[in-house]
């Protein structure tokens, strides 16, 4: 099966060097390598990630020039010549997503930890991303998104939505058990509150800010803290589980340094704390002797695998999951960036990519 017409140049977000500025741009339209699709993306989601990469906040270098993005929704509309209708078939709405490519060879990816692959392709970091017409992936390591579902709406659960449920399913907190989410009303933590509500857990929200407070209880966290206004995070956490000993798990997706110095000191005997967002040169810290004899478990949760991928999309295409956003064109990517840097983004932003010229 042929393809739509693909024009030679498209739009995209480009930095050359680390810190910016981005460059609104034309640039040309790569062709899919043997093993690669070539995906048409209509709408990209914008994580911290992406602000991260822009400033090389992270040990791990970027490639340069680069186009950023890893939530990217579009139709495939080329493919390599040894990818299969089984595989993928042109036509198709696929997510590109964190992890681009892995060796599938390698004592992780055999283990079905493909995100800890010795070599893998980082969308939006070692290899160019969604924030732009025309994106390319792995075939093999591309998300299939279920027939129907707005590209919209779908695309920051390709990170977001992947990375929290993950993280839930990391943390084994059993149905009917509390997790508390420290970071709720942002991107990923107010997926956080949902796919846990949809796995049968009840969460607590902590952030800051009315807007914040309001989206995470109605997304279906049973209770919110304040940490900006509370005067004993600790103390407020644990009475605001049933029994007044803590969460069983505390999801870790702030994007400051000082929640993940705290999260040991209220979780629970026996509960575990699962570290997920990452504060640039941030540390975690607990303090040794509580954390023995409460027997509590620090644990750190990347990206979801292929299967993790496909069950978070279920979870969105059952409509159990919402997704907060809002929408603004690519050109627009700078103003997303200056309101993330200000801690002022309630959900998620999706950018819009140019009609076809």
């Amino acid at each position: 099966m042929s393809g739509p017409k693909i024009p030679t140049e498209q739009w995209a977000q480009v930095i050359d060097k680390v810190g910016g500025p981005l460059q609104y741009k034309k640039i040309p339209v790569a062709k899919p390598g043997p093993e690669e699709v070539l995906v048409n993306i209509k709408y990209s989601g914008v994580c911290h990630t992406d602000l991260h990469a822009v400033n090389g906040d992270w040990p791990i270098p970027t490639k340069l020039p680069l186009v950023g993005g890893h939530e990217g929704a579009g139709i495939v509309v080329a493919r390599g010549e040894l990818v299969t209708d089984e595989i993928c078939k042109i036509g198709e709405a696929v997510g590109v997503k964190w992890l681009n490519d892995s060796c599938l060879s390698c004592t992780f990816c055999q283990q079905a930890d493909e995100p800890l692959c010795l070599t893998p392709k980082l969308s939006g970091y070692t290899v160019d991303g969604s924030f732009q017409q025309y994106a390319i992936a792995s075939a093999r390591h591309v998300a299939h998104i279920p027939e129907g579902v707005p590209l919209d709406e779908v695309s920051p659960v390709l990170c977001a939505g992947i990375t929290v449920y993950k993280g839930l399913k990391e943390s084994g907190a059993k149905p009917g058990q509390t997790v508390a989410i420290v970071g709720a009303g942002g991107g990923l933590g107010s997926l956080a509150v949902q796919y846990a509500k949809a796995m049968g857990l009840h969460s607590i929200g902590i952030d800051s800010g009315e807007e914040k407070k309001n989206l995470a209880t109605k997304l279906g966290a049973s209770a919110f803290i304040d940490f900006a206004t509370s005067s004993d995070i600790v103390k407020d956490v644990k009475a605001a589980t049933k029994d007044g000993l803590g969460p069983h798990a505390v999801i870790l997706v702030a994007v400051n340094e000082k929640p993940f110095q705290q999260a040991a000191e209220y979780v629970r005997p026996r509960g575990t704390v699962i570290v997920i967002g990452l504060p640039a040169k941030a540390y975690i810290r607990a303090p040794v002797f509580e954390s023995v004899l409460k027997m509590i478990r620090i644990q750190a949760s990347y990206v979801g695998n292929r299967q993790d991928s496909e069950e978070a999309l279920d979870f969105f295409a059952r409509g159990l999951i919402k997704v907060p956003f809002k929408t603004v064109d690519l050109k627009d990517l700078p103003k997303v960036y200056e309101l993330m840097h200000a801690g002022q983004i309630a959900g998620r932003y999706v950018l819009k990519m140019p009609d076809p010229e």
